[in-house]
């Protein structure tokens, strides 16, 4: 988790969160509100204390009224091209569910640097874990797509489920509740796509 913890300091997301709760103006209970994460997690958070998971960052950008890209982005890249070497490949952030013991995903961005930008691009490496509907997530305003590229999982969509193996994919509306688990001998690799309709 400390080498996490290292990597993700680099996109120095508690930094961007501060600076735009400053910038409008937000105290912490007012962001507090917007999101309906607690005080205490939004400090730890902004101080870099804890890392936060992607559905957290989903409902902060919301707080915040900014794209979920904006944590990626670097401000001084004025690049029109990413390319990412898989041996560069770095685990960026890990989902955990509310309540769950397990990080059951682990994302690696494959577009870090890229600003403004309406996609967020990951290779997200899926544990291999018995399905719990805690594991759901939902988001309002996002499109998501995803490829499975090794291995096989289980795409939970609201009652719905969907056994995708290598070369499958799913292209879906994320403000349904949604969660996937790796099945089989081994964990499983997909590529996932975060379309923010702005």
């Amino acid at each position: 988790m400390t080498d996490i913890k290292a990597q993700i300091k680099e996109f120095r997301i508690g930094e961007k969160i501060r600076a735009q709760r400053q910038l409008r103006r937000l105290t912490l209970q007012e962001l507090s509100d917007l999101t309906g994460l607690s005080k205490p997690l939004l400090s730890q958070i902004e101080n870099e204390q804890v890392v936060p998971p992607l559905a957290t960052l989903l409902k902060i950008s919301r707080g915040l009224k900014v794209d979920i890209h904006f944590f990626f982005e670097d401000e001084t890249n004025r690049q029109k091209l990413v390319v990412t070497r898989g041996e560069e490949l770095r685990p960026d952030l890990q989902r955990q569910a509310v309540n769950a013991a397990v990080r059951p995903y682990t994302y690696h961005s494959l577009a870090q640097g890229m600003r403004h930008k309406n996609m967020e691009p990951f290779l997200v490496e899926v544990e291999n874990t018995t399905w719990d509907d805690k594991l759901f997530f939902r988001h309002d305003g996002e499109e998501e797509f995803l490829y499975v590229a090794d291995g096989a999982i289980n795409f939970h969509y609201g009652s719905e489920v969907y056994h995708l193996k290598a070369g499958d994919s799913a292209y879906y509306d994320s403000s349904q509740p949604h969660g996937l688990v790796a099945v089989g001998e081994t964990k499983a690799r997909i590529v996932a796509v975060l379309y923010s309709k702005g």
